[in-house]
């Protein structure tokens, strides 16, 4: 069995779900804490005879925060779960870099729209499955609080999963792909079961632990402009191929409606609906 296959197979606990972390596979290792470039070479990725992503090439520079929109179907979460080791391609390679552009193994995790928290386990215990087979004891509990207070939820690490939100059940979600430091984070559609107010909060949650982190991120949505509110650069995926890719060269924070973000909005929905 491959080291792909072992990691789909059992999570931290051996419970035998989808865990949120990629496979680890041999040295060399990317820096734990720093970003990782990413180099996409004509990718293919097809399930049977139906292709999803058609030689796709791509380029990321490290610590970027790129957004990818585009109509359901189109390969955005696909693109994410080839990246985290989750699923293999059809063909093409996949190349994380190191700061010299040396090829690594990269620390990678992946937050998904529904937040998959056990319920047996309190939320600091959540939170420790992502630091991976082996860790446990105090060290880990002092992680799993570290991370927690990254998301502003430290007081909740001994409640049920149960007794919390849907919102806070997200950032516990967040925290548990954060407390092993990732220097690549995906990010599938995290925020789109929340209701609005609750979503621009962890919006401004999001891009603050981006910052402080300086890991790479990948941003799954169908909101363009929770795209643009948050994202170095934007690409659009229609029929398994890029159709644009925009830079959004804006200060942060930015400001909501503002004219110039608004133009770019009408760029994206253009390119998805090919008006």
């Amino acid at each position: 069995m491959s080291q792909i296959q072992q990691a789909r197979k059992f999570n931290a606990w051996g419970k035998g779900i989808e865990p949120e972390y990629g496979p680890q596979a041999p040295a060399p290792t990317a820096e734990r804490g720093s970003a990782v470039g990413i180099r996409i070479e004509g990718l293919d990725k097809s399930f049977g005879s139906v292709p999803v992503l058609r030689q796709l090439d791509l380029e990321v520079p490290a610590g970027q925060f790129l957004a990818i929109v585009g109509k359901s179907g189109c390969g955005k979460s696909t693109l994410l779960r080839l990246l985290t080791g989750l699923d293999e391609p059809t063909g093409g390679r996949i190349t994380f870099t190191g700061p010299g552009g040396e090829a690594v193994t990269p620390n990678a995790r992946i937050v998904f729209q529904e937040p998959r928290l056990l319920p047996w386990e309190r939320v600091a215990g959540n939170v420790a499955v992502g630091l991976g087979p082996g860790q446990g004891g105090r060290p880990a509990k002092e992680k799993s609080l570290a991370a927690l207070r990254e998301v502003q939820l430290d007081e909740k690490a001994g409640d049920w999963p149960a007794q919390l939100s849907g919102g806070q059940r997200q950032r516990v979600a967040l925290a548990r792909a954060l407390v092993s430091r990732p220097d690549f984070l995906a990010l599938d559609e995290p925020l789109g079961a929340l209701d609005a107010l609750t979503r621009i909060t962890m919006q401004g949650l999001v891009e603050r632990v981006w910052r402080e982190q300086g890991f790479t991120a990948l941003f799954v949505t169908h909101d363009v402009g929770e795209a643009v509110a948050l994202a170095d650069r934007v690409i659009v995926l229609d029929e398994g191929h890029i159709v644009l890719d925009i830079l959004v060269q804006h200060e942060r924070p930015r400001l909501r409606g503002a004219e110039d973000l608004a133009r770019i909005e009408r760029q994206l929905l253009d390119a998805i609906f090919r008006r």
